[in-house]
């Protein structure tokens, strides 16, 4: 459809308008490409509303790459979610943040740029109704919204908002972890987002000149000066505005000012936790679960916050026998020079995310692609900064990436500031326990190669004390975090428990809404879900403005593990 055409006047962060012709409800890495794609009609109105603060240009803990720990845990930057107590996991409570900040989750992640693998997208195009998103329709989406500073070609685009540059991995930990998997059997690849995922490589990070390129970065402030284009932030909404079934606008709250946006679009775009959240609250959902809350249901979805699916990672670490990691430049009385260096010139400590390699295998020959996603770092060092070391290590994170294990995102109140119950159910089936158990040894099996012999100095985690099937799942029920990337809650679909039309996002039984975010992923890829949340959203904005979609890549061939195409195959 086209969008009807309003005249109105647009300023920027000004006055909120009162009629809008889209209203996207979410300013994070989905909500950026919309606002861009969908302004670019100048005729259509667009207004985004983050219910967190700006990104503001001049804040270190968004912008310097390495400053990604400070603002995972605080209130100014993180939604600071948890779990249920998990039932597999020793009834542990698992913390997950998720960006309170325009550009969402892309302005405090890792800044790791994974597609995941192109099995993952036939897997979604296998599924009744969603022909439309097997790799070959979603390919040209990941070329349009990318520059890859390693070079474009048949798989990576050059000409892209998101510019991606390639981890340089120079510290000599690198190149043993990638000799030490070449060691245990594995392969090297060129670019595991390109024509060969399987096999270790450098990887890309949505990291600019040495700083964070987030979604809002890349999409949103390039056309903040758009008059049909208006972002609010600091605005909450709790609740959409429907008259019968069809969604006619929003109110949110500013402050202790409460706002009514009446709108032609509703487009939910708060990711996997916040969009099925605001959907129940608004009467979307299995009705006999709203009804018992006192909600009034206005359409019986009974898929709205179900299939929930994440990734969990642990942290395998070693001691280093030789000063080689990075650990003296990010001790305390060495951060001044780190941030001069990155403040005034964008490059040293400051200027990497650290992820600057890894790689993707199978954990058993029973599956088709690969199963298990390795970071390594050239540090012992968890997220909250601590370090089971005083000198020197290295750690991989690893999990497995296609666990069976599927959870919930129920509302507990109609209160829409009330945070929703999260279970994940990890460990809660045969296939994700026995995979875990092949991910540790795998990773062990790669650590302990003789490349590794200068600087094995011993495992510090999990340790020698953990070395059968059950002592390993114990310590992975009691060590494992989150990696981060919930997903699949308003899953696309025609299926009686899918809650969105494949071919135009709608959610199913009501008019004028639409989801556009990890929520809307069938199944969770393989790695971090950056990437294919833009590439969804890149692929929506033209499906929900009415654009002829970009052509399917059919031609371009891509290794598959047994089809006995070359390892390294020229382009087709």
């Amino acid at each position: 459809m086209k969008f009807s055409r309003s005249a109105l006047p647009g300023a920027t962060l000004g006055s909120p308008p009162e009629r809008v012709d889209v209203v996207i409800v979410g300013g994070g890495s989905a909500g950026c490409v919309l606002a861009n794609r969908l302004s670019e009609d100048a005729g259509t109105s667009v207004l985004v509303l983050e219910a967190g603060r700006s990104d503001l240009i001049l804040d270190p803990f968004i912008h310097m790459p390495a400053a990604l720990p400070f603002p995972i845990g605080s209130r100014f930057y993180d939604w600071r979610y948890e779990s249920e107590p998990e039932p597999f996991m020793n009834g542990r409570r698992i913390y997950h943040a998720r960006g309170k900040v325009l550009g969402g989750s892309s302005s405090i992640n890792g800044m790791i740029f994974q597609r995941g693998n192109p099995m993952d997208y036939e897997r979604w195009g296998a599924d009744p109704g969603m022909e439309t998103w097997d790799y070959a329709h979603c390919l040209p989406y990941f070329k349009r919204m990318e520059t890859c500073l390693a070079g474009a070609d048949d798989w990576r685009g050059g000409q892209g908002p998101l510019i991606l540059e390639r981890g340089p991995a120079t510290n000599p930990l690198f190149e043993a972890f990638f000799t030490a998997a070449e060691q245990a059997g594995y392969h090297r690849t060129a670019d595991v987002n390109g024509y060969r995922q399987e096999g270790f490589a450098r990887f890309d990070r949505n990291i600019n000149n040495g700083r964070r390129w987030s979604a809002a970065r890349a999409y949103l402030h390039p056309v903040m000066d758009r008059p049909n284009l208006h972002v609010r932030t600091l605005a909450f909404t709790t609740r959409i505005l429907f008259e019968g079934t069809r969604a006619v606008g929003v109110e949110y709250t500013s402050g202790r000012t409460r706002h009514t946006v009446h709108a032609g679009e509703v487009i939910l775009a708060g990711g996997a936790i916040n969009s099925p959240q605001l959907l129940q609250v608004s009467g979307v959902g299995p009705a006999d679960e709203l009804r018992a809350l006192g909600i009034t249901p206005v359409a019986d979805v009974r898929g709205v916050g179900e299939h929930l699916q994440d990734h969990l990672e642990v942290y395998i670490q070693y001691a280093s026998k030789l000063p080689v990691s990075i650990a003296p430049g990010l001790k305390y009385h060495n951060r001044p020079k780190l941030a001069a260096e990155w403040l005034f010139l964008r490059k040293g400590l400051g200027a990497t995310n650290h992820f600057e390699g890894g790689g993707f295998v199978r954990g058993n020959e029973d599956v088709e692609y690969p199963n298990l996603m390795f970071h390594f770092l050239p540090i012992a060092i968890r997220y909250d900064g601590s370090s089971p070391v005083k000198g020197h290590g290295y750690q991989v994170h690893i999990g497995p990436m296609y666990s069976d294990a599927r959870g919930t995102c129920k509302i507990r109140s109609a209160d829409p500031s009330v945070k929703p119950a999260l279970l994940f159910n990890y460990l809660s089936t045969d296939q994700d326990r026995r995979e875990w158990i092949e991910a540790i040894r795998v990773a062990r099996d790669i650590l302990t190669q003789s490349a590794f012999d200068p600087y094995n100095d011993g495992e510090i985690s999990p340790g020698p004390t953990v070395e059968t099937d059950e002592e390993i799942l114990e310590w992975v029920r009691a060590d494992a975090e989150t990696a981060l990337h919930p997903s699949c809650t308003a899953r696309m679909g025609v299926d009686e428990m899918s809650v969105l039309d494949p071919l135009t996002m709608q959610v199913h039984g009501t008019q004028g809404l639409r989801v556009v975010d990890a929520s809307s992923m069938p199944y969770v890829t393989n790695g971090n879900i950056y990437a294919p949340v833009v590439m969804l959203a890149e692929k929506a904005a033209d499906l929900i403005a009415g654009n002829t979609p970009l052509a399917p890549l059919d031609g371009v061939a891509w290794y598959r593990h047994g089809t006995g195409m070359p390892l390294d195959a020229p382009s087709p």
